[in-house]
C-alpha cells in the first residue's frame, strides 16, 4: 500500500517545501494540500461534520504555488491537491496552472477535484447554480482534458465554452495528470465511477468502507470499465490505526492517506506517532 500524508497547508503551519522534503524522506509517496481561495464571512453553510468551522479553512496557501515550491526541493514524492474545488476557476487558467506544475515536477502531480460544500463560497466566484456543479465539473474535467491532450482545443457545454485555443506547456503525463475525484455522495460517486482516474473518499464520511468500496467498483464496471484501472487513496481522516490500515489493505485500496493537524507543533508530533505505520505499510 502507497501512505500519503495531507496537510491543511495553512499559513500558521510548517512550511510546504519543509513537510515535503520530510514526508519524503519518511517514506511518504504522496503530499497532499488542500484549497479554499476564501470563505464567505456569511458562514451561512454548516460544516459537513457538524462542527464549527476550523480556522484552517480561510488561512489555506494556494496549492498550485505550494506545490511548485515543493516540486523544487523534492525528486521522487507525487504532489496532490487534495482538492481542488476546479469550479472557482477560469478553465484556461487552471489548464495551464495544472499542466506547468506537472511539467516543473517531473510529472509527479497527481489532480485530486471536487466541487465543494459550501454553498455561499460557490455562488461568491461562480454563476454554476449549487443543483448543477456536478455536470459543470464534467464540462470542466473534459474540457481541461482537451486542452492538455490536444495542440488546438475548444468546448462547447452548457456551462464552459471555450474557442479554439492554443494552452502550453502541456503536462508530462499524457493525455493528462490522472484526475482523482473526492466526492463521495450518491451523485458525486457516480462521476467518479464514470470518468475519474481515481477516486479519494474521506472514510469519516463511509458508514461502512467495505460496502462503499464495494458500491464503487460495481458503479466502475457498469459505465464498462475495469475496477482495477481506478484505483482508491482512502483519505484517513480521523487517527490512523494498524486495523484501519489491514482493512483498507484487505479491499485493496491503493492507498491511504493520513490526515496531519495544521499547527507545526501537533504535525511533528503526528509524523513522529505515526512513522511506525508508514514502516510497515508503505510501498
Amino acid at each position: 500500500m502507497k501512505i500519503g500524508l495531507a496537510t491543511p497547508n495553512s499559513d500558521y503551519g510548517q512550511r510546504t517545501t519543509d513537510m515535503a522534503v520530510e514526508a519524503e524522506q519518511r517514506g511518504y509517496d504522496s503530499l497532499w494540500v488542500g484549497e479554499h481561495s476564501h470563505i464567505p464571512a456569511s458562514r451561512e453553510t454548516p460544516h459537513p461534520a457538524g462542527i464549527d468551522l476550523p480556522q484552517l479553512y480561510w488561512h489555506m496557501r494556494d496549492p498550485f504555488t505550494s506545490l511548485g515550491a515543493a516540486a523544487a526541493v523534492t525528486s521522487r514524492i507525487k504532489l496532490v491537491t487534495g482538492v481542488c474545488l476546479v469550479l472557482e476557476h477560469e478553465v484556461l487558467d487552471l489548464a495551464k496552472s495544472v499542466a506547468t506544475l506537472d511539467e516543473v515536477s517531473g510529472g509527479r502531480f497527481l489532480f485530486g477535484v471536487g466541487v465543494g460544500w459550501n454553498r455561499e463560497e460557490l455562488a461568491n466566484v461562480s454563476p454554476v447554480p449549487w443543483s448543477q456543479r456536478y455536470g459543470a465539473m464534467r464540462e470542466t474535467i473534459e474540457a481541461l482534458r482537451g486542452q492538455w491532450s490536444q495542440h488546438e482545443a475548444g468546448y462547447s457545454g452548457t456551462h464552459v465554452h471555450i474557442e479554439p485555443s492554443w494552452v502550453y506547456p502541456k503536462p508530462v503525463q499524457q493525455p493528462g495528470p490522472p484526475v482523482l475525484m473526492g466526492c463521495q455522495g450518491r451523485i458525486g460517486l457516480q462521476h467518479a465511477a464514470e470518468y475519474a482516474d481515481g477516486w479519494c473518499p474521506l472514510d469519516d464520511f463511509l458508514r461502512d468502507a467495505r460496502k462503499a468500496v464495494d458500491r464503487f467498483r460495481a458503479a466502475v464496471e457498469s459505465y464498462g470499465r475495469d475496477p482495477d484501472g481506478v484505483p482508491i487513496s482512502m483519505y484517513c481522516f480521523s487517527r490512523p490505526t494498524e486495523e484501519k490500515l489491514e482493512l483498507y489493505q484487505e479491499l485493496g485500496v491503493e492507498r491511504t492517506v493520513f490526515g496531519a493537524p495544521d499547527e507545526a507543533d501537533k504535525h511533528q508530533r503526528f509524523v513522529d506517532r505515526n512513522q511506525h505505520l508508514v514502516d510497515t505499510f508503505a510501498d
